[in-house]
């Protein structure tokens, strides 16, 4: 079989909702092509924005509950699609939720049963692509490199502004990626702050003043200066960005927007020079960020690529999609030259018979 009807499924660390893509695929003459028939974002509600967000710190038992509930509430929206869309699907592809990432500490974890999917839906699944890797000795991420190479070959390097930004670079037959810094997941948490979604284009960034103290102490975060395999998660941003920001004291949102922008654009730049990247693809919700976007074209010379609406906003969707059917094909999906695990393998649980 060389064709497949997947729907692909994401959850972003950003929190802006579910992201669903309904992609066809077709394999021939040892290449891959793909077209993204029809896609939405479906915004939380407010009651599982909280139980997201605060489900790392509850009792252990509502672990469980919640990624079984998250689950059947991923198969209610899926099934909706479906109806709403008319659609044959082969299979479900679906990422999760992340609620806890600590590669260090040797586990991850992604909420929204894959068993849970597949009863309500009675679709085939395939979910929780990272822990295989994890227990390979790598860092569970970044996934999405695996797709890019097969998918978006055209381009030197694929920058994703999500809630972290994250880049993998192809280079001489080499690919390597890796998570540079927090994006919206920062620049999305000032803007609720002021009652609204996000900055739109970055509009209040560019009305703010560069703090150049917090500026410099984000710069010099270690991160930054380490080598190989690099992932970030939430507990990172809570636990080394959030207390050098707040140990600076009262700074107006606008002022913050303004120096986390300059932050970002100056640690995606200096990736993308020390790299030789000549063109990048940028996706994720950054990407409308014009502000951010013009501080990272001013400090290259890289020919920045901003593709269409559905390319932008569901390019994780359909790259779950496609480490779906290299799975159900018991093919590699994740890439050791990027996790740094022992091996390349071959992540996702199976639901159902494909």
């Amino acid at each position: 079989m060389n064709k497949y009807k997947v729907i692909g499924l994401m959850s972003g660390s950003s929190m802006d909702g579910v992201d669903l893509a309904y992609c066809e695929f077709e394999h021939h003459s040892n290449k891959w092509s793909f077209k993204i028939e029809c896609a939405e974002t479906i915004p939380y509600p407010e009651v599982w924005i909280k139980r997201l967000l605060h489900l790392h710190e509850q009792p252990i038992h509502l672990y469980p509950r919640t990624d079984a509930y998250y689950g059947k509430y991923l198969g209610q929206l899926i099934n909706n699609f479906i109806k709403k869309n008319n659609l044959q699907v082969d299979f479900i592809s679906s990422h999760g939720h992340t609620i806890f990432h600590q590669p260090e500490n040797g586990f991850t974890a992604q909420i929204g049963s894959g068993a849970a999917i597949y009863a309500e839906t009675n679709l085939p699944v395939v979910s929780d692509f990272r822990t295989v890797d994890i227990a390979l000795g790598g860092q569970g991420a970044p996934l999405v490199p695996m797709g890019d190479k097969e998918l978006f070959s055209e381009y030197d390097a694929c920058l994703n502004m999500g809630g972290f930004a994250n880049i993998s670079i192809s280079k001489n037959e080499i690919v390597k990626a890796f998570d540079i810094c927090p994006c919206n997941i920062i620049l999305n948490h000032i803007a609720n702050l002021m009652n609204l979604p996000f900055d739109d284009e970055g509009k209040i960034a560019s009305s703010g003043n560069i703090h150049e103290g917090l500026l410099n102490d984000l710069n010099t975060i270690e991160f930054y200066k380490k080598q190989g395999a690099k992932s970030l998660g939430r507990e990172w941003v809570n636990e080394k960005f959030w207390p050098i920001v707040n140990k600076c004291g009262k700074i107006e949102n606008e002022n913050l927007l303004a120096t986390f922008n300059e932050h970002i654009s100056t640690q995606i730049s200096e990736k993308m020079n020390n790299f030789e990247v000549q063109n990048v693809l940028i996706t994720g919700g950054g990407a409308f960020n014009k502000n951010l976007i013009q501080k990272i074209a001013q400090k290259v010379s890289t020919k920045l690529e901003i593709p269409d609406q559905k390319i932008i906003n569901f390019k994780e969707s359909l790259i779950f999609a496609f480490l779906g059917i290299l799975r159900i094909n018991k093919l590699d999906n994740t890439m050791s030259s990027v996790t740094f695990s022992m091996r390349n393998n071959m992540g996702g649980s199976i639901f159902g018979k494909i």
